[in-house]
């Protein structure tokens, strides 16, 4: 009996979730969203909305915790096909530019509290960024012999590069976005290019 109440109050839960997600928009940002319009989408009673969150900034809190966790694991996914011979650097920009097609509202969302009025939001936008460049820092360093501060510095870059393109792609057309594919991948591996050179330059003098 415990378990079916707990799988019924994950699902409203997972329904409130869906529910903010379903209505954010260029015009309409999560700051806008009511606890009364989310509960409405919900089907649930305004009342037991307190039975799973806090209060609507907690359930913003948690689509930017979860839209961060998911990006994260399909570039983890994405990184996989290297085994297979292909390339990271298309995978992962791939990867990203579909997260950012298929989860518009949570990119948008991210974005917009990125620098939006409320510090929570900020610092958890700032955490899930931190978290994305940490794991190609990791990478960088594990996987391609990077020295650490090195590594920082191209994983910042690559990570600006890509929410820029992020955020160009969220109005884009099917054609405009390719192309905003296309160049992210150039830029990305000029970047990677660049830090290569930087490494060969560094090792020739230290020898």
């Amino acid at each position: 009996m415990a378990g079916v109440r707990a799988a019924q109050k994950e699902k409203t839960r997972r329904a409130l979730i869906q529910a903010a997600m379903n209505q954010l928009s260029a015009e309409h940002g999560y700051a806008s969203l009511s606890l009364r319009e989310v509960t409405r989408e919900a089907g649930i009673a305004p009342t037991s909305f307190y039975r799973h969150f806090q209060n609507m900034e907690e359930l913003g809190l948690t689509l930017v915790d979860e839209g961060g966790l998911a990006l994260r694991q399909l570039l983890r996914q994405s990184r996989q096909q290297i085994a297979n011979g292909g390339s990271i650097i298309r995978a992962s920009v791939t990867t990203f530019m579909e997260f950012v097609a298929n989860n518009t509202a949570i990119f948008r969302l991210l974005l917009q509290e990125k620098s939006g009025n409320s510090r929570e939001f900020r610092l958890a936008v700032q955490r899930e960024v931190e978290h994305f460049t940490a794991e190609l820092v990791d990478y960088l360093v594990d996987e391609q012999d990077f020295p650490r501060q090195l590594a920082e510095l191209q994983a910042d870059a690559i990570v600006r590069i890509v929410f820029s393109a992020g955020a160009d792609a969220l109005d884009a057309s099917p054609a405009e976005r390719h192309q905003l594919l296309e160049a992210t991948v150039a830029q990305v591996r000029i970047v990677a290019r660049g830090a290569a050179v930087t490494r060969t330059s560094a090792m020739s003098v230290k020898s």
